[in-house]
């Protein structure tokens, strides 16, 4: 695999980044702390979306079908399919289909206007579709509701990391853009949280959770926090607001010695100018591997199965029997150990690199997929009913599934994208893993009820599989990016033992003389 050239250009990269003075500042993790409420946004609706389709009163009112097979047994023939119901699938899917486009458009805001103007639109849309859902009177205005939260997402998944990646170190870029999935997780235990207690008002219960402070807390403090946010030296710099750039890069640095991280910018700006169509460029066999990357990254980490956990672990405890307090008890569970272990990545990422993380927590996903689905095949389903010992083991399995995923495909998915491309396709790379991403969740929202009532305890088996295809994946074509410089990446593909039969070689391209340079 050409060991030993990797090795070199790794040594190279780690050179160039010791150039870059500086180092992280408290300007700096302000600044990506309140951009990564994006990510707050995102994991906020994803609970209470989870939370809300177990309460009775809700599905009463919009959805009575699922209601009257859940309480009245009008489809007894299967434990496995009382919530398949197509209104419902909807009504989670909507926001997806709503957010892809938006990820699109905003590729174009974040590119002409900045990182900071697509936060803005994101945190507006989200206020705006928190509103008509809280308010809700009918399922028109509840799926209203969810496309504005569509549009909002989407906006917000393009631009946060990117935002992230761009305004960090290289030594610290992973850490920092974890930040992300983080403050995702966050949201995802808040709302959690939120429902536990809001399932308690028996009549309206579901209302609060889209009405109290943190349904829109986030938003707020992500729109009028973004009004005050530097936008990232490389989007200023490539506007051609050179001098503002290279005072927010001294700023954030914490020192006037950026002349070698500046130059490098600029450099890139330069090269970004000459292309004018981004997503004609991507498209070109020089730009595979981070095409492929931008594709497969986003798709796998869908297809772990972790949405499916979350979106419905209500739904699927619900279903094994725990009952509705116990069910919402364990979603919080689960949200706990998403946040802790999401912080274990960020503690480790920028120390032992993302292969190692990618890798270690997609066997520990198989094993408890495998796990979950065999407990099922023999323990649950027709006059089968779960013990108290087999139940802890199938949450346990769950836990240390979701456990896995918070270190590994769940913040590595969104930081690996966002750190690859040049400068002159980074936006549209961005727009193009986000899209995927609410494409993929999509689909597996759409079909999972439906698979779930089809597959039975198979569907577990069916996700570990694809986990088993993608740590293959990551082991044989995933370069480490640990440590090397945003616009050094080229050299990983340039080096590695495949792609580098794709990417134009060191002496026939403009970075030769940067190298020669160094």
């Amino acid at each position: 695999m050409m060991k030993g050239g990797c090795v070199r250009v790794m040594e190279l990269s780690k050179e160039k980044a010791q150039r870059y003075q500086g180092g992280v500042t408290l300007y700096v993790v302000v600044a990506c702390m309140v951009a990564a409420l994006g990510g707050s946004v995102f994991g906020y609706d994803i609970g209470i979306s989870s939370g809300v389709t177990s309460m009775d009163p809700f599905l009463k009112k919009f959805f009575p079908a699922v209601y009257q097979r859940k309480n009245h047994e009008i489809f007894p023939d299967s434990a496995y399919c009382k919530y398949n119901n197509q209104s419902l699938i909807v009504f989670n899917s909507s926001l997806y289909v709503a957010g892809l486009v938006a990820t699109m458009g905003a590729s174009t805001v974040t590119s002409k206007y900045g990182r900071k103007a697509s936060i803005i639109i994101g945190g507006i849309s989200f206020l705006v579709g928190s509103a008509f859902n809280a308010g809700a009177m009918n399922l028109t205005m509840l799926i209203t509701g969810r496309v504005m939260l569509g549009v909002g997402i989407g906006f917000a998944n393009q631009a946060v990391p990117l935002y992230l990646s761009e305004l960090a170190h290289p030594e610290t870029r992973g850490g920092i853009n974890i930040m992300f999935h983080l403050f995702t997780t966050l949201g995802i235990f808040a709302a959690n949280m939120v429902n536990y207690k809001a399932q308690k008002v028996k009549a309206w219960g579901w209302r609060l959770s889209w009405t109290m402070g943190l349904a829109a807390a986030p938003a707020v403090l992500m729109t009028v926090g973004g009004i005050f946010l530097p936008d990232t030296p490389s989007s200023l710099i490539e506007r051609g607001h050179l001098e503002k750039g290279r005072a927010v890069l001294e700023k954030i640095r914490g020192t006037k010695n950026v002349e070698a991280e500046y130059s490098d910018m600029v450099i890139a700006s330069e090269s970004a100018k000459a292309h004018t169509h981004p997503f004609r460029i991507i498209l070109e066999r020089k730009n595979r591997p981070q095409l492929v990357m931008a594709i497969c990254m986003p798709m796998f980490q869908i297809l772990t199965g972790i949405n499916s956990i979350l979106f419905y672990a209500p739904v699927l405890f619900g279903t094994l029997g725990f009952g509705a307090n116990a069910s919402l008890y364990s979603s919080v569970i689960i949200g706990a150990v998403l946040a802790g272990s999401t912080v274990v990545s960020i503690v480790t990422v920028d120390r032992l690199g993302r292969r190692a993380l990618l890798l270690s927590g997609g066997i520990q996903m198989i094993i408890c997929q495998f796990v979950v689905g065999i407990t099922l095949a023999l323990k649950f389903g027709g006059d089968k009913v779960l013990s108290k010992s087999f139940s802890a083991l199938l949450v346990a399995a769950i836990c240390l599934f979701v456990a896995a995923f918070g270190w590994s495909w769940g913040p590595l998915g969104w930081t690996v994208p966002s750190e690859i491309f040049p400068l002159h396709t980074r936006s549209a790379g961005q727009a193009i893993t986000g899209s995927l991403n609410l494409l993929f969740t999509f689909a597996i929202a759409q079909a999972f009820l439906s698979l779930l009532c089809l597959f039975r305890y198979g569907i577990f088996i069916f996700f570990s599989c694809w986990i088993c295809i993608m740590t293959t994946f990551v082991y044989f074509f995933l370069p480490e990016t640990k440590g090397v410089p945003i616009d050094e990446m080229i050299l990983q593909w340039r080096n590695h033992w495949f792609w580098r039969q794709i990417v134009p070689g060191i002496d026939e391209g403009p970075q030769n003389e940067r190298l020669t340079e160094l």
